[in-house]
């Protein structure tokens, strides 16, 4: 059976201690996606990680390594989520389906947040364990995503890139839609 992890990014601290805010893997376009890719089949996943507020990779391994991941999980992450998985997927040789960066976040150091996510070194080969890997971002987003995503470009061989001009961080308040139809359209095509 496929499989799915849909890692979420990284909210403020006062966001994530807001009753009223939803949990981070419950936010955006997250649930939207993980409930069609059910439809389509696979067992999705939305794992909640420890702290997003202050993202430290040794603790999202930890939790992140609880599911199994192989040829047929498929993994999505946004910001401070995809940059856990470039870093993951360039330690961990192991083959995996479909990978989505949504809006990668890779050095949440170079604004002033120290998170075991910074001094990332890229695997260039990462692209040919996967099925596919595309990377999804927005021109009128944060410098420090575009910077990342050049630097994707640059060291992803067979990465393929899709442009947007106006999803911002492609949080719901940037699209203005919980929805994301080009990202499930890319994990479900064949």
């Amino acid at each position: 059976m496929k499989t799915a992890l849909i890692l979420h990014g990284m909210p403020s601290k006062k966001e994530y201690f807001d009753s009223r805010s939803p949990a981070s893997s419950n936010k955006h376009w997250l649930p939207w996606l993980q409930r069609q890719l059910i439809l389509g089949g696979i067992l999705a996943q939305t794992p909640e990680l420890p702290e997003p507020y202050r993202p430290v990779y040794d603790k999202w391994r930890l939790i992140f390594e609880r599911f199994k991941v192989d040829q047929k999980t498929i993994l999505v992450g946004h910001s401070c989520g995809a940059g856990f998985l470039v870093k993951w997927l360039s330690q961990n040789k192991t083959k995996v389906g479909k990978v989505a960066l949504v809006a990668p976040f890779l050095h949440p150091s170079d604004n002033g947040i120290q998170t075991g996510l910074s001094n990332l070194k890229i695997d260039e080969n990462l692209v040919k364990r996967t099925d596919g890997l595309m990377v999804f971002y927005s021109l009128d987003d944060e410098e420090s995503v575009l910077t990342g995503v050049e630097k994707l470009r640059t060291k992803l061989k067979g990465a393929r890139f899709r442009q947007f001009a106006d999803h911002g961080h492609f949080c719901f308040e940037d699209m203005k839609t919980d929805q994301f139809p080009e990202l499930r359209d890319f994990l479900l095509k064949n």
